[in-house]
């Protein structure tokens, strides 16, 4: 029974054969689609991630706009802005923008940098933001740097490395860059002007730089701060460089350091911190409370380290050389 029932296979393999290699055929030419639709599905999802991609890192597909409309968030931002010829670019400002004078005057304020509100800065509509990486708090830059405007963050690390990075990194951002580069070679310039100077001083002397007094402490600048950056530019002994940052400090500790000069930001009313200080307890017994040799500089002059940088340096240079000069006269007169 079973080779019976064979036969008329055995008898028909023929045809068997081709209807199989038909099937065959027709399910491998189906596969093929299938896997042509496929690859093809692939390479299109390729090609738009990489458009994406290329959009993103600023590649030949993307349409790169300049910012008309900037909020300048730090000084030295500012400063740099209004260097690059941008000022009219600026919608807006922080409150420590104050050079040029025109920068807080004719632009909405919207506070102090290391103390932001999203809605306030997103109240001025502005199309960039172009802001110091030391603005803050920290939720308020994530939340701006989700809202969909394009916040563009600078390093703003007090040295002339970090200075000349930035000015390129707005410079490009502004589509500036033969600006950036007239603009870094004057900084640089300045700084190897002062450089030459330095190296021809006759003593560096021992300065306590003096921030602010609060509770009737002084509170100083010690190493890693912008003013130990610009006592040393200026030729000058950081007498706190034992502290890190600015810190407060007691009365041994100032008598300890006895700085011979003592150098404060200068006020815009009330009295003068230069005043102030004379009355810290223990710097009345040191070289410079005794001499009454206090020097008073703008804050974002010294401070700030934008475009003005070297200038600053170069004056405070000056201003602390005079006193040794005058207790030399005074000695040859003896």
């Amino acid at each position: 029974m079973q080779s019976r029932s064979a036969e008329p296979v055995i008898a028909h393999s023929g045809e068997a054969h081709r209807l199989k290699a038909a099937a065959n055929s027709t399910l491998t030419f189906k596969n093929w689609q299938k896997a042509r639709a496929m690859m093809l599905y692939r390479c299109k999802r390729f090609l738009l991630a990489a458009a994406a991609a290329i959009a993103l890192a600023g590649g030949p597909t993307a349409q790169a706009k300049e910012p008309s409309r900037i909020l300048s968030i730090g000084g030295a931002v500012t400063e740099i802005l209004y260097e690059l010829g941008a000022g009219d670019r600026l919608i807006a400002v922080d409150s420590t923008s104050q050079f040029p004078p025109e920068a807080l005057k004719t632009h909405k304020n919207v506070g102090y940098f290391r103390a932001l509100s999203t809605e306030g800065v997103l109240s001025v509509a502005p199309d960039a933001i172009i802001a110091s990486d030391k603005a803050g708090p920290p939720e308020v830059v994530r939340a701006l740097k989700a809202s969909g405007i394009d916040y563009f963050e600078v390093n703003d690390d007090p040295n002339v490395e970090a200075l000349t990075k930035r000015v390129r990194a707005i410079a490009g951002k502004l589509g500036q860059a033969a600006a950036g580069d007239a603009l870094t070679a004057r900084i640089e310039k300045g700084f190897a002007d002062l450089a030459e100077a330095r190296g021809r001083l006759p003593r560096n002397p021992a300065v306590l730089f003096v921030l602010s007094v609060q509770g009737g402490r002084a509170i100083v600048g010690g190493a890693e701060t912008s003013a130990d950056v610009m006592l040393r530019l200026a030729g000058a002994r950081n007498v706190a460089m034992s502290l890190k940052g600015f810190k407060p400090v007691s009365e041994e500790a100032i008598i300890a350091m006895d700085p011979e000069i003592i150098v404060v930001m200068s006020r815009s009313s009330g009295p003068s911190l230069a005043q102030e200080i004379l009355s810290v307890p223990g710097i009345s017994a040191t070289r410079a409370g005794r001499d009454r040799h206090m020097i008073e500089m703008d804050g974002l002059y010294i401070l700030g380290f934008g475009p003005r940088a070297p200038a600053a340096a170069s004056d405070l240079m000056r201003q602390l050389q005079a006193p040794a000069q005058s207790a030399r006269a005074r000695g040859s007169k003896g």
